[in-house]
């Protein structure tokens, strides 16, 4: 497990996994989703597990419309009653409302399937493995060019994430003290020859862009991403993302 700044909340984070530094393999990495039907309204219910991180969604379809998103540091406790998954959120879009830091969910693992008893009964079926460029948590370090300017980091709680894994992406802003929560948006990938590809299932701050394709530039220069070409504006971009490192990587 990384080591973080003990003068940030994170100490906390460290103390919460001390006890069971693997139980978080009980879970298959990977990508579950569920989409229910409700009176002719499809909502998604997607779950991703990478290494000892877990996110959560929820969103429609037809029309786009973002719900929720949670996130966070989880281990896999075992109870007299069954399996909780307990998490210490990083971040969670509905935290004005509820105020929630810690989830306890009462799942259930069989074979490529997850089942959650939150809120819902929800069965989550794991998606396709697939591997590509890029693939692997990142944080927004700093705009580019490199040319040692100060970087975001893990001491910061200003955090922009962007989790790729199995042909989706997801982008987070948020504050790790605060909670304030900044948006997020997600979907389909791509990468491959340099060129990277963005197709947009769900976005936080506008439904509308939901369906919008993107294309830029990417080229891996040591432990950085270096993310360049045009933003929703037309306007010039050039962000360099640095590897987060989480369990076992």
């Amino acid at each position: 497990m990384k080591i973080y700044n003990l003068k940030t909340p994170y100490f906390a984070v460290i103390l919460f996994f001390a006890a069971s530094l693997a139980s978080y393999g009980q879970i298959k990495r990977g990508i579950y989703v569920d989409t229910v039907e409700n009176n002719g309204v499809k909502r998604v219910h997607q779950v991703k597990i990478n290494q000892d991180y877990f996110i959560y969604n929820e969103y429609e379809i037809e029309p786009a419309k973002f719900i929720k998103t949670v996130g966070g540091f989880f281990q896999i406790d075992d109870t007299s009653t069954g399996k909780l998954l307990v998490a210490l959120l990083e971040f969670n879009s509905d935290y004005k409302n509820d105020v929630v830091r810690e989830l306890s969910i009462p799942i259930e693992v069989a074979g490529d399937q997850l089942k959650m008893n939150w809120k819902q009964q929800l069965t989550l079926e794991h998606i396709k493995d697939t591997a590509q460029d890029l693939d692997g948590a990142w944080l927004f370090a700093t705009r580019g060019p490199d040319t040692g300017q100060e970087r975001r980091g893990e001491e910061n709680s200003r955090k922009t994430l962007k989790l790729l894994m199995d042909n989706t992406f997801q982008w987070i802003a948020y504050d790790t003290e605060s909670f304030r929560f900044s948006g997020t948006g997600g979907g389909a990938y791509s990468a491959e020859n340099g060129i990277y590809k963005e197709f947009i299932e769900f976005f936080s701050k506008d439904n509308s862009r939901v369906g919008a394709d993107l294309e830029f530039n990417y080229s891996i220069e040591g432990e950085d991403w270096h993310h360049t070409g045009k933003n929703s504006k037309g306007e010039p971009m050039y962000e360099i993302w640095s590897k987060r490192l989480l369990a076992d990587e």
